[in-house]
C-alpha cells in the first residue's frame, strides 16, 4: 500500500518497540521508517504515474472517437485485392515506401497501409487508412510503433512514459516503478500486523473510528485490495524502464526467457529459396499470394503482412490478436514462391516468454480488452486515493517544518545481525538492479543521518 506517512502511535497505539528479541519487533521501526520516508518523498512521482495512467487506461477509447472517419468505412458487400487497396495507398503517397499492411479485421474497418517516409520520427509510419470496398483513401495518419498508436494516444503513452520531456523524463516513470513495489509491500506488512478486534477490518473501512484512525483505516483496506494490482504494475512498467530495463533484458537473456522470433534478415531464406529452385532476383508474387499462404497456414485476423526489407528476404505475415485468447502465430513467406518458409506458434513460446507478452499486454490494458482498461483505471484511482489519503494522515500532524515527525530512528539496533546482514545485502543487490531505487535509497539515509545529526546538535526535531 503506497503511504505519505506513517501516522505514528497515536493511530496505532502500539506501543514503543521492546527489546524483545522478535523479528518483528525489531523490523517494524525499520519499514516503518522507510514507508515514511518513501510515501513524503516518492508519492508525487506515483500520483503523477497514477494520473497519467487513468488517462492512458482510456485513450483506446478516445482514439476510436477521435478518429472514427480513419478507422472505419461503411461496410460493402465485396471488399477488393489487397493489393488494389495498398495501390491505392502508394498513389495517394508515391513519395513513400510500403512497409506493412493491416488488412480491416472485421466488416465496417478500414485497411490500414503503413508506409516509410523521410522526415518522420523514430518508430514513426505514415498510416493510410483505405476503404476496403472502394479503395478510397479516407485519411492519413502518423502511427507509433509495433502497437500501431495513433497521435492521441501515442501523445498520451508519451506523456505517461516520460512527460514528453525525452529520455530525462523516463526518470521519473522508473522511480515510480521501482518504488511502487516497496511502498506497496511495506505498507501491506505493517497494516496486516497491526492489531484488531475484528478482522472483517483489515478488507474493510471501520467507519466506528474517527479523525486519524479512520483515514488509515481507509487507506489500510483500499491498500489491501489494490496491492495485486501494484505489485503487478511496478514489476511490468519496469521492463519498459532505461536503467533497469535494461538489467531485465540482460537476465532474461541469461536465463533463455527471451521472446522467439523468425529471421526474416535475408540470408537463411535466400539459400533455402535457391536450394528450392527458386531465384532471389525473381519476380515477387504479391501481397494477396502472400495472405493466402498464411490464411492457409491457419493465421487469420487482425493480421500485419510485412513487406521484406531487401532482396532475398520473405514477407513476414503476424497475427496481432493481444487479446485472450492471444493470437500471435507469425509465418514467413517467400517473396518469390509464395511458399511459407518458417513458422512460429504463439503456443510454443516458453512459458517466460509467454508471461512476458501477458504481462506487457496487461499493463497496456489489451490482453482483456475493455475489462482490462477498466481495471487499469480502478488501480490508478486506487493509487490515487491511497496517496491522497496518506497526505492527509501527514498534514493532519500538523508538521511545522521539514516532513514532520517520522518513526524514532535508531531502530536498526534492535535488529540482529543474523538478519540485518542478509537484509542490508538484499537492499545493495535490489539498489543495484534497481539503480534509480538505489540512488534515491542512499539520499534517504543520507537525509536521515543529516537530520539525526541536526537532532543531535540541538535544533527541533523534524
Amino acid at each position: 500500500m503506497t503511504s505519505t506517512a506513517d501516522v505514528g502511535n497515536s493511530v496505532d497505539h502500539v506501543p514503543p518497540p521492546s527489546r524483545e528479541r522478535t523479528a518483528w519487533a525489531a523490523l517494524r521501526p525499520l519499514i516503518l521508517r522507510l514507508h515514511f520516508y518513501a510515501g513524503v518523498l516518492i508519492a508525487p512521482f506515483l500520483l503523477v504515474a497514477a494520473c497519467t495512467g487513468l488517462l492512458y487506461a482510456a485513450s483506446y477509447q478516445i482514439e476510436q472517437v477521435v478518429y472514427q472517419h480513419e478507422l472505419t468505412a461503411p461496410a460493402g458487400q465485396t471488399s477488393l485485392p489487397l493489393s488494389a487497396q495498398v495501390a491505392a495507398a502508394r498513389a495517394a503517397h508515391p513519395q513513400g515506401t510500403v512497409t506493412a499492411v493491416r488488412p480491416g479485421a472485421e466488416p465496417g474497418q478500414t485497411t490500414r497501409v503503413l508506409i516509410n517516409q523521410p522526415g518522420l520520427a523514430e518508430s514513426t509510419q505514415l498510416a493510410v487508412f483505405v476503404d476496403p470496398s472502394t479503395g478510397q483513401v479516407r485519411g492519413t495518419l502518423e502511427s507509433y510503433g509495433s502497437s500501431g498508436a495513433l497521435p492521441v494516444r501515442a501523445w498520451i503513452s508519451t506523456l505517461h512514459r516520460q512527460l514528453h520531456l525525452g529520455e530525462t523524463g523516463r526518470i521519473y516513470s522508473e522511480l515510480a516503478a521501482s518504488w511502487l513495489w516497496v511502498v506497496a509491500l511495506g505498507g501491506l506488512i505493517l497494516w496486516v500486523a497491526r492489531r484488531r478486534r475484528n478482522r472483517r477490518h483489515l478488507i474493510v473501512p471501520d467507519r466506528a473510528v474517527g479523525g486519524l484512525r479512520r483515514t488509515l483505516s481507509w487507506h489500510g483496506s483500499v491498500g489491501v485490495w489494490a496491492v495485486l494490482g501494484l505489485l503487478f504494475l511496478s514489476a511490468t512498467g519496469l521492463t519498459w524502464s532505461k536503467y533497469a530495463g535494461a538489467n531485465v533484458d540482460e537476465l532474461r537473456a541469461a536465463l533463455n526467457w527471451t521472446t522467439p522470433s523468425i529471421d526474416v534478415s535475408g540470408g537463411d531464406h535466400a539459400a533455402h529459396t535457391a536450394t528450392a529452385g527458386h531465384h532471389a532476383g525473381g519476380a515477387d508474387v504479391g501481397v494477396d499470394r502472400v495472405a493466402q499462404a498464411a490464411a492457409a497456414k491457419g493465421l487469420s485476423g487482425p493480421l500485419e503482412i510485412t513487406w521484406p526489407a531487401k532482396a532475398g528476404a520473405p514477407y513476414l505475415v503476424k497475427e496481432i490478436d493481444k487479446t485472450a485468447p492471444t493470437r500471435l502465430d507469425q509465418v514467413a513467406v517467400d517473396a518469390t514462391s509464395g511458399q511459407v518458409s518458417a513458422e512460429l506458434r504463439f503456443a510454443d513460446y516458453s512459458l517466460a516468454a509467454k508471461l512476458a507478452r501477458w504481462g506487457i499486454d496487461g499493463h497496456m490494458g489489451l490482453l482483456f480488452g475493455l475489462a482490462n482498461q477498466i481495471l487499469l483505471a480502478l488501480l490508478a484511482i486506487g493509487l490515487i486515493t491511497l496517496i491522497v489519503l496518506g497526505y492527509r494522515m501527514w498534514w493532519r500532524r500538523r508538521p511545522t517544518r521539514g516532513f514532520g515527525k517520522p518513526y524514532p530512528r535508531g531502530g536498526w539496533r534492535n535488529v540482529s545481525w543474523a538478519l540485518l546482514a542478509p537484509l542490508a545485502l538484499l537492499a545493495v543487490a535490489v539498489g543495484v538492479f534497481l539503480p534509480l531505487m538505489g540512488i534515491s535509497l542512499a539520499a534517504f539515509l543520507v537525509i536521515d543521518v543529516l537530520l539525526g545529526l541536526r537532532a543531535r546538535l540541538g535544533s527541533p526535531q523534524t
